[in-house]
């Protein structure tokens, strides 16, 4: 039996996916395959690579402070090159990529194609509208399974006729901390990831919950963690306002995604926490703590 995770973008939010790691580790709970979109991209990433919820936890506390730090020489040449200091992010993202690439360089791995266990992670190709799939397994080898474990499309082709997924290009042969870089490339705060002949922005623009990635990759029973909104936040300052909004259209659109799951954790969560790095810990909490109280039934959704 393979189980499958799909973790949900919401910013320093993703901490809590840490929280809900730890508990299904403490209960012996076997993940096989991974994906995730923007902050969820990092901890699918990471987790595939082999890095436990304790190590992970470690990373976010360590590295929070200087990934969300401006850099004065790329604000400069946001203004030298475009005439705004603003220019296509505030936020370069490089260190992103060289936090990721250096985590999968001392665990040997260079391209998303060499993690062993099997992964996709979503992004958007801003220049032709199209969703871009990070993965390490190649078209022809993905296998759409349905939760009873039947072939519903029996080969490449097959899926390549498929409506869904003829709107969508995967991608095997980029380093993971670009893969990951491009996933987490927030419009408006962090720069897109130019790329070939690609514009790559934030995963979560047009799958923020890839559940169905995971039917590819061959799971059998599928666990979604995402971050819905409060009922009730009444938030008050623009850039709260600003989060709350994509919160809501976020959630709209991953009703529709996450009809595959065996079970769904929805971790409810300030929209003011998303960009709040001093809020790594009640996160991580805040996870921990709702995957402890249902632990049981996630356990029978999974059986």
């Amino acid at each position: 039996m393979s189980i499958g995770i799909a973790f949900s973008g919401g910013g320093a939010k993703g901490a809590a996916h840490i929280g809900v790691l730890k508990v299904l580790e403490k209960n012996n709970i076997k993940l096989s395959a991974f994906t995730g979109a923007s902050i969820g991209s990092i901890i699918a990433t990471l987790y595939a690579m082999g890095y436990t919820a304790d190590e992970m936890l470690k990373l976010f506390q360590y590295f929070s402070k200087s990934i969300l730090k401006a850099d004065f020489r790329y604000l400069f040449s946001n203004l030298k090159n475009t005439k705004s200091i603003l220019g296509q992010g505030i936020i370069s993202g490089e260190d992103i990529e060289e936090i990721i690439n250096e985590c999968a360089n001392l665990k040997g791995y260079k391209y998303i194609r060499d993690i062993p266990n099997p992964i996709s992670i979503t992004s958007v190709d801003i220049i032709t509208k199209k969703e871009c799939i990070f993965t390490n397994k190649a078209p022809n080898e993905l296998k759409y399974t349905a939760k009873s474990g039947k072939n519903l499309l029996e080969n490449n082709k097959d899926i390549l006729k498929n409506k869904e997924y003829t709107k969508k290009e995967y991608i095997t042969d980029i380093e993971i901390g670009k893969a990951v870089r491009a996933s987490c490339s927030y419009p408006g705060i962090f720069a897109p990831l130019e790329y070939k002949n690609y514009k790559f922005a934030d995963g979560g623009i047009l799958n923020n919950i890839p559940t169905n990635e995971l039917q590819l990759l061959g799971a059998d029973k599928i666990l979604a963690v995402r971050f819905p909104a409060e009922k009730h936040e009444n938030p008050e300052r623009a850039i709260d306002v600003l989060f709350r909004c994509v919160d809501l259209a976020f959630e709209a659109r991953d009703e529709e995604k996450i009809q595959n799951s065996n079970y769904i954790l929805d971790i409810i969560l300030p929209s003011s926490a998303v960009f709040d790095m001093k809020k790594i810990n009640f996160c991580y909490e805040a996870g921990y703590k709702l995957t402890s109280q249902n632990i049981e039934e996630i356990k029978r959704a999974l059986k």
